[in-house]
């Protein structure tokens, strides 16, 4: 699941995004209006969660140009604003939910779960590769009838390879979706990452699904031997 969190204070930012990352969420960041609404209109979200109040253009005027452009991306305000007033005129100009700061990050989670749940609701909410099953309700993996235990980052990139399924996906897309962050050659986390989701998914079975293509990235599918 991919999110766009618009926040300009810098603590609030820095902490909503590295809980979000911790539980799976592949996040992107404005502060601006200007830059929310650029992001917006470049990539799909699953969800975008946005405060009111923001350099120009402020949250609102962020929320109608998504509108009148035809986005139906969910929407959740987080804001200091709590007047009865202000939570109408948001839900008004097409908000999903409304979040009053001092917030709890449970609350916030959960929130964030039920939007994006909902989100998905038109989408499968099982992904399936030869004997393999991600279950995005449950958020539970199973491979011929056998659950296996899986971190969130895990999940997330076996979501992605599933999703994309026979689709070779480099590095850098794959630490961008993931981890949020631009590949450098130097680093290892996605080979190391891959690495271990195989030896739970791959592994204890008699075929592999997770393939290395090399020079390229990986691979989910169900073939004979691995590249």
């Amino acid at each position: 699941m991919r999110i766009l969190l618009v926040e300009d204070e810098a603590k609030t930012r820095q902490f909503i995004r590295r809980g979000l990352s911790e539980n799976g969420y592949a996040v992107d960041a404005a502060d601006t209006g200007a830059q929310a609404l650029e992001l917006a209109f470049a990539n799909l979200y699953d969800l975008i969660i946005l405060d009111v109040m923001l350099p120009p253009p402020d949250g609102w005027r962020v929320l109608t140009t998504l509108r009148e452009a035809g986005s139906e991306v969910p929407v959740l305000f987080l804001t200091a604003r709590d007047a009865v007033e202000d939570r109408v005129r948001g839900l008004d100009l097409g908000a999903d939910d409304y979040l009053v700061k001092p917030f709890a990050f449970s609350e916030l989670l959960a929130r964030v779960r039920t939007l994006t749940r909902r989100r998905g609701q038109a989408a499968p909410q099982l992904l399936r590769v030869a004997d393999l099953e991600l279950d995005l309700m449950r958020r539970r993996a199973f491979r011929a009838g056998v659950a296996i235990d899986l971190t969130a980052r895990e999940f997330s990139l076996l979501w992605l390879l599933m999703r994309c399924s026979g689709e070779v996906l480099s590095r850098a897309v794959i630490a961008e979706k993931v981890w949020d962050m631009n590949f450098d050659s130097d680093t290892n986390v996605v080979d190391v990452s891959v690495r271990r989701l195989r030896r739970k998914v791959d592994t204890p079975f008699d075929t592999s699904l997770i393939h290395t293509v090399r020079g390229m990235g990986y691979v989910i599918e169900s073939r004979a031997s691995e590249s």
